[in-house]
């Protein structure tokens, strides 16, 4: 059964191994017949920071709108960064500051600490990138990047994470072993 996916690169250079596994995917998913959209965040023209919060509205720019149609017509999101310093990169994080705001992606209840979750009955996968070894990042850092991806961010608006899957140390990989790894991300394409 096809899908509309929408893939977000979030590592801001075309020359990175994110954009390799990005490509990758789509290459995958558009052979199984999903119809497909690719979101290259350093090729976007917006203003990634959040300057009063939620406080003040914040005109979004014209990139930012059709981000927000992308996700709204999207029923599956693969995003696609390196972790930098244990988190998400700040052009990833700006953005998800910028387009995931109360009334698109959820919405305040009165009484309720919780809030309605407006993205809910979307999935979501996670490719990610680092120099650290994955099992150090789990085991001794406990994955913040991730958490935050999965639980805090993606969670918290009603989209579901179904998989993520990690690639590293990239800084001593070989060249086999990175096309190991672009494998890795079509057979992920394989399954929607």
């Amino acid at each position: 059964m096809s899908k509309r996916i929408l893939v977000i690169l979030g590592h801001p250079s075309r020359n990175s191994f994110c954009a390799a596994l990005s490509d990758s995917y789509i290459t995958s998913a558009r052979e199984h017949g999903h119809e497909v959209c690719l979101l290259e965040l350093g090729e976007l023209a917006f203003d990634p920071i959040l300057r009063e919060g939620y406080q003040q509205v914040q005109a979004l720019e014209p990139d930012l709108l059709h981000a927000q149609q992308l996700i709204n017509w999207a029923e599956h999101l693969v995003l696609v960064f390196p972790v930098w310093w244990g988190g998400i990169p700040a052009l990833l994080k700006g953005f998800l500051d910028r387009i995931l705001l109360p009334g698109f992606a959820f919405k305040y209840r009165n009484n309720s600490p919780f809030p309605e979750q407006l993205l809910k009955g979307r999935s979501a996968d996670l490719l990610v990138s680092m120099d650290t070894p994955p099992w150090y990042y789990r085991w001794v850092y406990r994955m913040p990047a991730l958490q935050q991806m999965r639980r805090t961010t993606l969670g918290f608006c009603g989209i579901r994470t179904q998989k993520t899957l990690t690639f590293g140390p990239i800084i001593s990989s070989s060249a086999g072993q990175r096309d190991v790894w672009l494998q890795q991300a079509r057979r992920l394409a394989h399954r929607h």
